[in-house]
This record gives structure tokens, sequence and C-alpha cells, in this order.
């Protein structure tokens, strides 16, 4: 702990111990469970969502709004988080996160207004964000480079893990007990936190001189801008886009934020988000592979059970369960991960996870009408060794690729980037799912009319079905005119998602040049971890 702390207060990194101490890990068992809790908490309430409108009397549009407030806030505190912490000290403010974080579970689990329900999880959102660069701070601050990939390798199997888990929790609470557990379940979790900090991290003193001599232009610019993004990107399909007022609007208070980040630049002595970090490419190239990877782990996230429930008929908690299979791998591979972190190459295991990711996106593109989760289990598989190959080298690298003293803002760009990738990705596969869908509509219904051989077999075959059941010819007619535009849909929704599946395999391969550019970190004993630039 005194090494710790006295690399942080100097110029120079003193040697660190060859291994770390019980307390060290317990600051770090700290750090995994708030990012756990946060990166669960992101998805916790999608399969719960019909039961929450319910019970909030929201309406179906309405209702996004409790996974959109949690984004919105979630994403504006990641990259502020380095700021907050050298303002109240690492141990203060993630205590303080962690019992806001409880109180406005509570808030959430007792509401029974939208409104109240949407403050809870902006205040979620807020804390939670915090939990998740501080974790990687806590990891590559607390720990020797010799178990660097130790630290790494759990904190990346926890931000896969709590997107996978979060759908099956929130469905399988939502169905056996009370959506309100998806937030109750905080409680016990949030105190347990609290213990592990106050035990695994040392007391510190608030700093107020960086809170008064902070970068304020910056922090307006990123506030308004990051969560005027996200609600462009989360909302723009639904609203028709820029036809949209609102749209409109929120774009250009986005792009007033992105002007006032870029002023904070040149004009801060310490901006509050330190883009002079993508100077160095090393860490630039992992910055957009995370954000590509992310628009892919978000984006297969939500095309896989989408399928499973329009084509297959899933319910939410059995989408989960074929989601769940990609975490097969990540508990396997994590003893290896951390020996194939320390002799492998970081390009070699990042391109094998690339090409891993791609190709389980390429099996998912032979997909037909009668395709069921079984179909999915090679690729899923396959998808869970990608994630873990791809993922794991990047959270190495991007701390590895920075000084100690810089490890705070590059873990605010680096997680930010990641959850900056899902939303561009979900907005653009709901772009492409929407046009596609139409076009192959109305594709197939011009070939497939009333006047045409084939529309009046299949027409002829199934009223000649309904007929022998019913009685009522008229009746047969329109069941059985029903049926073919049902599996006109049905046909389309399935080439659609093949060539979303298509398109996110091609961005993903598009990324391996990049990761050319990555470098393993030199493991010799009292390297600085600057070494590098």
């Amino acid at each position: 702990m005194a090494n710790t702390a006295s690399a942080q207060a100097g110029g120079a990194v003193p040697s660190q111990p060859e291994r770390a101490h019980a307390v060290d890990w317990i600051a770090v068992a700290a750090g995994s469970l708030g990012a756990l809790m946060a990166t669960l908490d992101i998805s916790i309430t999608n399969s719960a969502l019909p039961q929450i409108q319910g019970s909030v009397g929201a309406t179906g549009t309405e209702g996004t709004w409790i996974s959109t407030g949690y984004l919105m806030s979630e994403i504006v505190m990641i990259p502020l988080a380095a700021w907050l912490t050298r303002v109240f000290g690492l141990r203060n403010f993630l205590l303080t996160n962690a019992a806001l974080f409880m109180v406005f579970s509570m808030v959430c689990g007792a509401s029974h207004s939208l409104e109240w329900m949407i403050i809870g999880r902006v205040g979620q959102g807020f804390t939670g964000g915090a939990m998740i660069p501080t974790a990687q701070t806590i990891i590559r601050t607390r720990l020797p480079r010799s178990q660097l990939a130790v630290g790494m390798t759990i904190f990346g199997l926890i931000v896969l893990l709590g997107p996978l888990l979060g759908p099956v929790l929130g469905g399988w609470l939502a169905e056996n007990v009370s959506w309100k557990w998806c937030f109750f379940i905080n409680l016990p979790v949030c105190i347990a936190l609290l213990a592990l900090l106050v035990a695994g991290l040392p007391a510190d003193r608030p700093h107020w001189h960086d809170f008064v001599n902070a970068d304020w232009i910056g922090i307006v610019g990123l506030s308004i801008g990051l969560s005027s993004l996200t609600l462009v990107l989360e909302e723009g399909q639904r609203h028709q886009w820029f036809e949209s007022s609102e749209i409109v609007t929120f774009s250009a208070i986005t792009l007033l934020g992105f002007i006032l980040i870029g002023i904070s630049q040149f004009v801060a002595a310490k901006p509050i988000m330190r883009l002079a970090l993508l100077r160095n490419p090393r860490y630039a190239s992992v910055i957009v592979i995370v954000f590509a990877v992310g628009a892919g782990l978000y984006g297969v996230s939500y095309l896989v059970p989408q399928f499973l429930s329009l084509v297959s008929g899933y319910n939410a908690e059995q989408s989960g369960n074929i989601m769940l299979l990609s975490g097969i791998p990540a508990f396997l591979m994590m003893p290896l991960l951390p020996k194939l972190l320390g002799k492998l190459d970081f390009r070699v295991m990042v391109v094998s996870g690339l090409v891993c990711f791609a190709v389980s996106c390429m099996f998912d593109t032979s997909l037909t009408a009668q395709s069921a989760g079984h179909d999915f289990m090679w690729s899923q598989l396959l998808r869970g060794v990608g994630q873990m190959l791809a993922m794991m080298p990047l959270n190495q690298a991007s701390m590895s690729a920075v000084s100690r003293e810089e490890s705070g803002d590059a873990a605010g760009l680096y997680n930010m980037a990641r959850n900056l990738g899902g939303s561009v990705g979900l907005a653009v596969i709901g772009v492409i799912i929407d046009r596609r869908n139409a076009y192959h509509v109305a594709a197939l219904r011009e070939s497939v009319t009333a006047n045409s051989l084939i529309g009046q077999e299949r027409v002829t075959a199934s009223a000649a079905s309904w007929l022998a059941r019913t009685g009522d010819a008229a009746y047969a007619k329109m069941q059985a005119l029903a049926q073919l535009a049902q599996q006109i849909q049905q046909q389309a929704v399935v080439m659609t998602y093949s060539e979303t599946f298509y398109l996110l395999a091609i961005a993903l391969v598009a990324c391996i040049p990049l990761a050319l550019m990555l470098k393993r970190p030199a493991l010799q004993p009292g390297n600085s971890p600057s070494a590098g630039h």
C-alpha cells in the first residue's frame, strides 16, 4: 500500500514487489464486484421491462427510458471518474458511489411511477458508471506487473459476463419472484462492496483545489455532448432520425458539446477528457478496436435474442440461456489466459479473437425460418472464445500503453469507447434492420403475388387445410392470406438478420490491421510502464 501511495505521489515509479499483498487483492475484489454490479444493471431490466412498465404505468415508448436513462448517465460518468477520483480520493469516491448506488436501487425497486423509476435509473447510471473505470485503475495501480494479467483477466471477464447475465437474472427474478428484486438484489451486494472497500483501500484526503481548478468547459461539453449523443443514438431510429425536431435539437446540443470538449483541449491545464492520449498510436489502435468489438458485443447481444423471439418464439429466459453459452469459454479459459497474456504476443491474441468473433458471425448468416436455439450453439461458443481472446489483451494493452499517472484517464476513455461503440452499433443495426426488412418484404410480396403461380399454389393449399378444419370457405381464404403474409414477414426477418451478422463480421475483420499496431509490454522488472512511448 505504501509503495502504491508513493508511486502515485511522486513522479518516478519505484520497483514493485513481485507478489501483491492480501489487502491489494481485497481492493481488486472490491473494484471487480463494483464493476460487475454496474455492468449487470445495464441489462438486468431488459427481460423484466414489460412487468416494470405495467407497474409504473409506462407505455412501450416511455419504458425505453428505463434503459436509456441508465446508459445516458453512465456514459457521462465514465470519463469523469478519473477527475472525481483525484478530487475526493479513491476510497471516499467509491464508498460514496457504492452507498448512493444502493439508495438509487432502492428508489427503483420501490417506484410506483415512471418519474421515480427514471430518477432512480439515472442515479444508478451515474454511480455505477464510476465503478467500471475505477476497477481498472485499482488493478493497474495495486498489482505488480507480474500479476497484472490476472487482474485484467478478472476485469475483462466481468465486462463480458455482466451484460450476458443481466437479462437471464432479470428474467428469472421477474418470472419467479418479482421485478422489484432486479433492484433489491443490489442491497446485500452493496453492503459486501462497502465492507471490501473499507478493508482494501487506504484512507485518503480530498483535493478540493482540483475541483476549483477543474476543466469546467470540458465538463459541461462532455456532460451535454455525450448524454445528447446517447439519446440521439437510442431514440433516432424510433423518431425517424432528422425528420424529428427533437433529434435535430439534441444533435445540435451534441455538436456544441463536442466543440466545447475540443476547446478545452487547448485552454485547460488538465483537460477532463485527455484526447492527447490518442496521439499514442498504440493506445489509439486499442480505442478503435474496442469501439468495434463493443459494437459487435452489444450488437450480438441484441440480435440473437431478437431472432429467437421473433422467429423461434423463445421467451426472455430461454433466449438468455442461449446467450450464456458464450460465457462457457470465458470460465474455461480464465485459468489459462493470464499465462497466455504473459507469453503470447498481444497482436496474435487480438487477431485470433477478431477472426473467431467474425467467423462466429458468419456461422449465423445461414439462418433459416426453422432455426432454433441449438443452431446458435457453435457460433455462441466460438464467439465466447473470440471475445476473450480479443478483450483480454485489449484491457491490458490499454493500460500498458500509458504511464501509471495516466491510467485513470486512459481507463475512462477505454470504457467510454466500448460503451459508445455499443450505442453506435445498436443504432446502425437498428437502421439496417428497419430498412433491409422493408426492402425484403417488398421484394417478396412482389414475387409472391396473388397472380403468381407459387402464390396461388400456397394460398390454395393453405385454404384447403383451413376449410377442412372450419368448413367456412371465406374464413379459410382469409386465414390462408394472413398465413402467407406472416410467412413473407418471417422470411424477410431471417434474410435481414443474416445480412446484419455478415456486416458485423466485415466490421470486425476490418479491425485486424489495427491490431498489428499493438505490442506486448516489456516484462522485465523495474521497467517503467511508460517505456513503450
